[in-house]
């Protein structure tokens, strides 16, 4: 993902908003505010043609050492292109690139609604750590999420 593709890659996370079970957030970020809230490496976006139509990235879970190889994931796909399996590819992509980058967890937060979602990251090895109970309000709602994590086999195994 570069900054040039920052506009498209906005507007599936605006459609991911849209559906209110995909996020907390009820407006898109600045790229800025995006950019420094999502790690620099492991930023990934899907292509058909020049359209982007998916995209996944990291952001940091902690700012402590000790959490440096923990990443939270966001994984989004455009509405015309669900069903077409870019998930799995950017899951596989993100899970390659989490690894050569050094990380040894990944964690996501997933509404229970959400149910395709969770079910792609249990099929990539997310095992479900439990569910936050009214973790946050969205639109005056609370909501609860679905935590789960995945160890990786070749990066933190000493």
């Amino acid at each position: 993902m570069k900054k040039e593709d920052w506009e498209q890659v906005r507007d599936i996370f605006i459609e991911g908003i849209n559906t209110g079970n995909a996020t907390f957030e009820t407006k898109a970020p600045t790229w800025e505010e995006w950019d420094s809230g999502h790690f620099s490496v492991s930023r990934l976006v899907a292509r058909e043609g020049n359209d982007v139509i998916g995209w996944a990235a990291l952001s940091p879970i902690s700012t402590r050492e000790a959490h440096s190889g923990v990443g939270e994931v966001s994984i989004y796909i455009s509405e015309r292109s669900i069903g077409k399996g870019i998930g799995t590819k950017l899951m596989e992509e993100l899970i390659n690139s989490s690894e050569m980058n050094g990380f040894w967890t990944l964690q996501t937060n997933i509404f229970p609604e959400n149910e395709t979602s969770i079910k792609l990251h249990k099929k990539f090895g997310f095992s479900e750590v439990g569910v936050r109970k009214r973790l946050g309000k969205l639109n005056g709602v609370w909501r609860d999420v679905v935590l789960l994590e995945r160890r990786s086999s070749v990066v933190g195994d000493d």
